[in-house]
């Protein structure tokens, strides 16, 4: 009875994805991690609880791991996103999506995208030494099926792999990612 209804108007909203200038107008109440799947169709970066909570939704907004269901995509506008989609580089995997292959960290998979994100921002960092210090980097990332242990394994086998190319003087594989 003659309340007040207020009428959500799209804006237009400017992103780099995956180093791909996006262009969309969208409704201001739009998350990022329903943009990046519904806009976008990257469909790799999960939504688990939506409060925050799980980490499946995890991405890197401007090199800082960010879980997606809690950020509205006009507040990442004109930063740099970056999913698990763009972790690959000419065909080869990154060696974190390498070492959750190879040491088996993964399961069911649900967490895996958020995981490894949480992980190259982890290692990126730099304060990565002990399996310990992984283990609380990764605090804010749910995973229901492995136990960590496997998970842990991926993260110090791409840490020594990302250690050993930069002694070798290449190219640190993570850098490969986009960083505002």
């Amino acid at each position: 009875m003659g309340g007040h209804r207020e009428v959500s108007v799209p804006i237009p909203v400017r992103l780099r994805v995956n180093n791909t200038p996006r262009d969309h107008t969208i409704e201001p109440r739009v998350l990022l991690v329903h943009y990046l799947r519904d806009a976008c169709g990257l469909t790799g970066t999960h939504v688990g609880c939506e409060t925050g909570i799980c980490g499946a939704c995890t991405v890197l907004v401007d090199g800082k791991a960010v879980k997606s269901c809690t950020m509205f995509a006009v507040q990442a506008d004109g930063s740099d996103i970056t999913t698990i989609e763009g972790l690959a580089s000419n065909g080869h995997l990154h060696p974190l999506q390498q070492g959750f292959w190879d040491c088996h960290g993964l399961q069911c998979g649900y967490c895996t995208p958020g995981m490894i994100m949480a992980s190259v921002h982890l290692l990126a960092s730099g304060a990565v030494s002990s399996r310990e210090e992984i283990a609380e980097g990764l605090r804010g990332n749910l995973c229901r099926c492995t136990g960590y242990s496997h998970i842990i394994d991926a993260v110090q086998q791409a840490a020594a792999e990302i250690g050993a190319a930069a002694a070798a003087g290449h190219r640190a594989p993570q850098s490969e990612v986009v960083h505002g």
